[in-house]
């Protein structure tokens, strides 16, 4: 697996895997040709489907357009082999042929590949965690009585807290900026946003409804800063990046958890993204939403779970859960945009994982379907779900007609 740093980044919205990734790889190809008077990019599959909801041609064209001249094309019913998020570069000539085309895929949570077998074993060879499976990784905690958190530190070194801090930061301020932030948020739909409303009123319950609304509302904040194009840290994705800051945002603040268990937790739940991405998929392009919140409420689960205490077998156990029960959710965005169902889908992630770590934290955290399987059944649920619920805006809510 890689750093932590690949899964935590820092960027603007509104999707990790339609903007940012896309954004970074034109930046990468301009510095390959930054002489060049005309771009020509080809946008593939899911990619080209909610590409303009998502603002991939913004993205691309930030970078390009004060360069030279740009033509984008949209391909939303050809899928390239090896992910459906494919995009090709090239330079136009002057007597209009291409030259040097470059084809990469932006498959989840900012990250690029060109699909090679030799990329493929070059990030294993510079991989920093030895150990790449749930199973293996508990064996060790109990063979050295370290915990999860620990072994992240052990892999990437004491520098990795300054990391974590900025990510924490980031996620705070997007809570702070999303609950004082009204308006309508853009693009066709008109929606209005709600986490400044949520907040207010659930500051007026008592103290067990209080909890639950402050959780929506910060969720709602951060999704909702994302879907305005804000700046927030993927976690796992753009389009769930609302659940592990709402969590950790709530219980740092109402139960007075040190920046130091914080950011311990954040470790924690960043290894339990890494192992889901590793060993299956967090795009919703290619395995559906449970790629992305589910994923988002795994890593939210084991992060609740350690700050409260819980036992290595306990921290997996929440884990499994929040993922497990997110199985077969799809991506059906509507419009392409990530605001419907994206956003409430963070809001109820966020309170399914303070579900799941008092769950895991009343066992003894012995139970039959280990994480690692439901990683597995995840992976092979997505590949089973027909295209049309993987981010294309085809089939599901993105299709249903206005009551």
């Amino acid at each position: 697996m890689k750093s932590l740093r690949e899964l935590f980044r820092i960027g603007l919205g509104p999707s990790s895997s339609h903007t940012m990734g896309p954004q970074a790889a034109a930046n990468q190809y301009l510095e390959r040709h930054p002489e060049a008077e005309a771009f020509d990019v080809t946008l593939y599959g899911s990619l080209a489907a909610t590409g303009k909801g998502h603002l991939t041609d913004v993205a691309i064209l930030s970078v390009l357009e004060p360069k030279a001249r740009v033509s984008i094309h949209w391909q939303p019913s050809v899928f390239l082999p090896f992910h459906p998020n494919g995009m090709k570069f090239a330079t136009v000539q002057p007597d209009g042929t291409l030259a040097d085309e470059w084809t990469v895929y932006s498959i989840g949570g900012g990250a690029l590949s060109e699909g090679k077998e030799e990329e493929r074993e070059a990030d294993d060879s510079t991989s920093l965690y030895p150990l790449n499976t749930m199973k293996e990784i508990m064996t060790w905690c109990q063979h050295t009585g370290h915990t999860f958190w620990e072994y992240v530190e052990q892999c990437e070194g004491k520098e990795i807290w300054d990391y974590l801090r900025e990510i924490w930061r980031v996620m705070q301020e997007a809570v702070e900026r999303g609950i004082n932030h009204e308006g309508i948020l853009p693009g066709p739909l008109g929606l209005q946003r709600k986490a400044p409303t949520y907040y207010t009123k659930a500051k007026g319950y008592k103290a067990n409804l209080q909890s639950s609304g402050l959780v929506y509302a910060y969720a709602l904040a951060v999704s909702e800063e994302n879907a305005s194009g804000g700046l927030i840290a993927t976690a796992p994705t753009c389009g769930s990046c609302g659940v592990l800051p709402a969590v950790l945002y709530h219980l740092g603040h109402n139960h007075n958890f040190s920046e130091e268990r914080i950011l311990h937790a954040l470790a924690t739940a960043g290894l339990i993204g890494n192992l889901v991405k590793h060993n299956a998929s967090i795009s919703g392009a290619d395995v559906g939403c449970q790629g992305e919140v589910g994923v988002a409420s795994a890593m939210a689960s084991a992060a609740a779970c350690q700050l409260f205490g819980g036992s290595v077998s306990q921290i997996e156990y929440a884990a499994e859960m929040g993922l497990e029960h997110h199985l077969g959710m799809t991506c059906d965005p509507v419009c392409g945009l990530v605001q419907i169902p994206c956003i409430e889908r963070n809001a109820f992630a966020a309170a399914r994982a303070l579900d799941a770590n008092f769950y895991a934290s009343l066992s003894d955290g012995q139970h039959r379907v280990s994480f690692d399987r439901v990683v597995r059944v995840m992976k092979q649920t997505g590949k089973d779900l027909p295209s049309l619920y993987k981010e294309t805006a085809e089939g599901g809510l993105a299709k249903l007609d206005e009551d």
